[in-house]
């Protein structure tokens, strides 16, 4: 059947790709706590409303001592055409983590610019980072972890130790309290309430973090 004057028809594969990302949302968690692992991430209090530039960043510190941690599988988007999309259709499967009061130690950012990095560090002297209501969105993650009355298997839509909720019927996990040691992230977006620097140094570099 032809399509109405001005209407461009749907790709079927496009779509095909997106309703499985969408799909894959569900096991994600599940995965990271098989690896044992955890990671400072979320679309949370504030909430991830804005489209996302479709470039990776990567965040490391030392230490990162957490409360009120909640994690769960999501979905980000960029802006309609961002050269970024690639045949994506311009989202990205991350995995979605809220920490209500977080402290970290020797915090460094850094995205590649192409040829460049910026980057950022902070907390590398007697004074630490700390946020409130920390969110970020991940892909890649790793480190050594330690929970607090873990719970693993709540419903997103349930959390309540971060004040964020997931969507209804994805998996996810929460707890008191988390401990990451040796954290590495890639992340696509991080929101906070309230994010203290001390000894912000920013600068340009050949290698990121």
């Amino acid at each position: 059947m032809a399509s109405s004057a001005g209407t461009i028809p749907e790709n079927p594969e496009r779509r095909g790709r997106v309703r499985l990302r969408r799909a894959a949302v569900m096991a994600v968690p599940a995965t990271l706590v098989a690896a044992g692992l955890a990671v400072l991430t979320a679309q949370g209090a504030l909430g991830v409303q804005f489209a996302i530039s479709g470039m990776p960043f990567t965040v490391t510190a030392t230490s990162l001592d957490g409360t009120g941690f909640e994690q769960f599988g999501n979905l980000d988007n960029m802006a309609d055409g961002s050269p970024n999309a690639g045949d994506t259709g311009g989202q990205v499967l991350v995995v979605t983590s809220a920490i209500k009061n977080a402290t970290l130690t020797k915090l460094c950012q850094s995205v590649d610019l192409g040829g460049t990095n910026l980057i950022i560090t902070a907390g590398g002297g007697s004074e630490k980072v700390t946020a409130t209501d920390l969110t970020t969105d991940s892909t890649e993650l790793s480190g050594n972890a330690a929970f607090r009355n873990i719970e693993i298997g709540n419903d997103a839509s349930t959390l309540d130790k971060a004040g964020v909720q997931g969507p209804i019927g994805v998996f996810s996990q929460q707890a008191d309290t988390v401990h990451i040691g040796s954290l590495r992230q890639t992340n696509y977006a991080t929101t906070a309430g309230v994010f203290k620097l001390p000894g912000l140094n920013l600068h340009f570099g050949e290698s990121g973090c």
